[in-house]
């Protein structure tokens, strides 16, 4: 590979900066930029230049089509190609793509999930071009496709994906967090834009091997699978040596992203073994969610042709680690000043402090709605387990800050700040170290890590849109209160250093830096008032409480009736995956692992009467054992089925909602589990030639 691969590939795939330049009149490229910039409204005839210099840029790069690539809320990214092609007489044809065509697309509403707000009759929907993305080429078998990024709303105008509410989110904030700038003397911030820098866990295991596991294929994640005898328990897998297969993939995922001007950074071995993980360096929240998406797509597509999959399900495999997405979240200013940045002495940094306590007084009064943000029924496996946070929020500060917030609790001021010392390890040739001022801890859900917060709770395939949503609504709002409060005021240090401590003492109760995973949070946690919100079912209904439809009205993000839609996507969301797990494990069940284990009892019974005729005298205790044993866990997963059955038919018949989603929560996941335990334990007594699909071993460890 040449040495200057990187800059010799970054952002070609892009319509980026450096490409607007050239194709772009530079009265056009000066209006499209103010709005991208500054948010002004796009001319239509500026629309039309633009759209022809996308035209022809796509064309000189191989493109035969367009599509407006959106976000519905299905998770997954959506998409209709059309060619450039237009019939110019019966025996020519030229081609073109106008302004209309960049901005507005129409693909069918009602075939997404809508919660409501759209009936199957009512199909008009509407993309229109999210001008902030940068448009990429994307190649593959079909051709070269030229992708805009865009918005998805219903014909009645109601947002039917999770850009436009990222988008509305990423305005309310920015124009609370300038307000209150202004008031710190910052009168030349325009605008507050939230960065973003979400880390990517995921699983590598063997293609063929994933084709023989129907529950992988159908639901991401091994239904059954008893544990090999080696798991992660020795810790070798994580940072070690990246094997070759793993490496090739790797080499090539990150010239696919650095192509499409992902900035792709770190690569490494995660602790699960067959698991690893991508992280990005940051980029503004609408960019990084678009491009997280493209990540995600990109680790599955790249992974086939080295006949791997990527497995992005948040518990693929049971008793070794899941995967997350770490979702690194700060405001930066349109001057480069990062507003969570502490500096050199955060205790007299009053601009940081009320930053500081406007993040913490949001997230401890909606934390139900943060936690509701991560959920998803793959991660309810995962948080509370010993490689993710527990599904209680809290924020951890780390000494540094938390000496500060005492100081001004205690005193309504602070002096002093602690400070990262120099730490000699103890051997001359190396050189001592800057220590940081404060430790890390991997049990908190979110995070203060130097100059922003890390959201860890967040599952590995979800889009990181809903997080940032609720992050930046819930603080914008505090921040509107602080605002109001502020300009009011006659002396502005006082009210502020009031505001600072006043919510500090409010809040206090979410501050937590010791120890997530044990059980003595728990009890403190609900002594501390803090909501235990245990599954997706549990976490929904925070989209639906009076102050979350406040606030969420007030900052112009969501209507009710948007946050009424979601909450009941969310539910039949639940039910119907739930629902699908149920049925691949009644089919599994019913046409492999039963007939497999009345195929190997048959031949011990017929091993134990081929000796006993041989020789009456031979003992055959073990092998009656053997199949005493199996017989029984046999007849209990047979029993265990028809209890599966028998409760997934009564699930279905019920009317979609949050009934249904707590029925499939408490009763159909509990059958389930006691359908797996059986198999399971067969597993580890049937010979490994009858067991019909790949074993942990044979996926995590053969790669």
């Amino acid at each position: 590979m040449q040495k200057n691969v990187i800059e010799d590939v970054f952002g070609t795939k892009v319509f980026n900066d450096d490409v607007m330049r050239e194709y772009l009149p530079k009265k056009t490229y000066a209006a499209l930029k103010s709005t991208i910039e500054n948010g002004e409204e796009l001319q239509p005839d500026v629309a039309n230049v633009v759209a022809h210099a996308m035209k022809e840029w796509a064309l000189a790069n191989g493109a035969t089509h367009y599509t407006h690539w959106f976000q519905p809320m299905t998770g997954v990214t959506a998409e209709k190609h059309d060619s450039f092609l237009s019939a110019e007489s019966d025996a020519h044809a030229i081609l073109e793509f106008s302004g209309k065509e960049l901005i507005k697309g129409e693909p069918d509403a009602s075939s997404f999930p809508s919660g409501g707000l759209r009936a199957t009759f009512e199909a008009r929907g509407y993309t229109a071009w999210d001008c902030t993305s940068p448009a990429f080429l994307r190649e593959d078998a079909i051709g070269t496709v030229f992708c805009i990024p865009t918005a998805f709303c219903s014909y009645t105008g109601e947002a039917l994906d999770k850009k436009t509410p990222l988008l509305r989110s990423m305005e309310a904030i920015s124009k609370q967090a300038v307000r209150v700038l202004k008031l710190f003397g910052k009168d030349d911030v325009a605008t507050v834009k939230c960065s973003v820098g979400p880390e990517q866990e995921y699983f590598l295991i063997d293609r063929d091997q994933y084709l023989k596991r129907d529950d992988l294929i159908f639901t991401g994640r091994t239904l059954f699978g008893a544990m090999p005898p080696k798991g992660q328990e020795l810790d070798d897998h994580y940072f070690g040596a990246i094997r070759e297969r793993q490496a090739a993939f790797m080499n090539e995922l990150n010239t696919e992203l650095w192509k499409l001007g992902i900035l792709s950074k770190t690569q490494h071995n995660e602790v699960a073994p067959a698991q690893h993980e991508m992280a990005p360096i940051y980029s503004t929240a609408n960019i990084a969610s678009d491009h997280n998406q493209l990540v995600m797509e990109t680790m599955k597509k790249v992974a086939r042709r080295h006949n791997l999959e990527c497995l992005l399900h948040e518990k693929p495999f049971a008793g070794v680690n899941g995967s997350g997405k770490h979702d690194n979240w700060s405001l930066v200013t349109n001057t480069g000043e990062n507003l969570l940045s502490p500096g050199k002495m955060p205790y007299d940094n009053k601009q940081f402090l009320l930053f500081l306590a406007a993040v913490i007084a949001a997230v401890d009064d909606n934390a139900t709605l943060l936690r509701m943000s991560a959920a998803n029924p793959g991660n309810d496996h995962r948080l509370g387990a010993n490689e993710a946070p527990p599904a209680i929020i809290s924020i951890f500060l780390g000494e540094q800050l938390e000496d500060i917030v005492e100081q001004i609790l205690a005193t309504g001021t602070a002096d002093h700040s602690n400070k990262g010392e120099r730490m000699d390890i103890g051997v001359h040739t190396i050189p001592a170290i800057k220590k940081d001022a404060t430790d890390r801890n991997r049990t908190s859900p979110f995070a203060f890590t130097g100059n922003k917060f890390e959201f860890r709770m967040l599952g590995s395939s979800q889009s990181v849109s809903d997080a940032n949503t609720v992050l930046n609504t819930t603080v914008a709002d505090v921040l509107q209160n602080m605002a109001d409060e502020l300009e009011k005021a006659d002396d502005f240090d006082s009210a502020a250093d009031k505001i600072i401590y006043e919510t500090l003492k409010a809040h206090q109760k979410i501050i937590f830096n010791g120890n997530g995973y044990a059980d003595e949070w728990l009890v403190e946690a609900e002594k501390r008032g803090l909501p235990n919100a245990r599954t997706m079912v549990d976490a929904t209904a925070s989209l639906l409480y009076p102050k979350t439809i406040e606030i969420f009205e007030r900052q112009h993000v969501f209507t009710e009736t948007e946050l009424e839609s979601r909450a009941e996507i969310n539910y039949e969301a639940y039910s119907k995956a739930i629902n699908i797990e149920a049925k691949t494990m009644i089919e599994m069940a019913s046409k492999q692992y039963i007939p497999m284990v009345i195929r190997y009892v048959t031949s011990l019974a017929e091993s134990i009467n081929s000796i006993s005729s041989a020789c009456a005298a031979a003992d055959v205790s073990v092998q009656t054992e053997l199949l005493t044993k199996c017989s029984t866990l046999l007849a209990n997963a047979k029993k265990a089925l028809v209890s599966l059955k028998d409760a997934e038919q009564k699930a279905n018949a019920m009317e979609e909602g949050k009934e249904q989603a707590e029925f499939f929560r408490d009763t159909v996941f509990t059958a389930m589990a006691e359908l797996r335990t059986p198999i399971d334990e067969l597993e580890m007594l049937v010979d490994k030639e009858y067991w019909p699909v790949p074993s942990y071993g044979d996926m995590l460890f053969e790669v």
